[in-house]
Parts: C-alpha cells; structure tokens; sequence
C-alpha cells in the first residue's frame, strides 16, 4: 500500500506539473485550477506514503522519478531539447533512486 500512495504522489505531481507549463503563468485559469488540484492530491498521497516509508527514501523517489517523468513529457508533449546530458543526468537520477532503495528501508 505504501508504494501506492507513493505512485499516487508521482503521478498527481507529473500531472500538476504539466499543467503548470499548459497554465502558461497562469493565464489559463482552468489549468491553474488543475494543477492546484493536482498538487493539493500529491501532497496528500505523498503525506501518507511518508508515514509508512522513511522520508528521505520517499522524497528521492518522488523527485527522482518526479523529475525524470517531466523531463521527458518535456521534450515529447512540449518539444523541449532532450540533449544526451540530460538523458545522463536522467539515468543518474534513477541510478540514484535505485541506490537508496538498496540501502534498506527501515518500515
């Protein structure tokens, strides 16, 4: 159950995210209103993920993974630049997620 709610953070914050970037500065009202709505689910997926998983190994799993969904959704939905410096970065990101995870998780 745990990594479910902690799924359920990622995926609310991926899509707040996004609709940031579609709320273009808050111009779009109806975009604002979801990425609100989409970041006040995260939050509350992410508090009860953190009461059943060490916090430092929640918080890098949910920026982690957090970061390397909206760098893609960037450069596939947006057309930003995907360099190979960011795939790296990327891929250490996720290297770095993975090396926590192994560490243990004391919960």
């Amino acid at each position: 159950m745990k990594w479910l709610l902690l799924a359920g953070a990622i995926v609310f914050e991926v899509f707040a995210t996004t609709c940031l970037k579609l709320s273009d500065g808050f111009t779009r009202i109806g975009w604002a209103a979801a990425m609100a709505g989409g970041y006040l689910i995260c939050f509350g997926f992410l508090t009860l993920a953190i009461k059943r998983l060490d916090v430092g190994t929640a918080y890098a799993i949910w920026s982690g993974l957090g970061t390397a969904a909206i760098a893609v959704i960037g450069a596939v939905v947006f057309n930003e630049s995907f360099t190979w410096v960011k795939v790296a970065g990327i891929a250490l990101v996720v290297i770095g997620v993975a090396a926590i995870n192994l560490s243990g998780v004391t919960h």
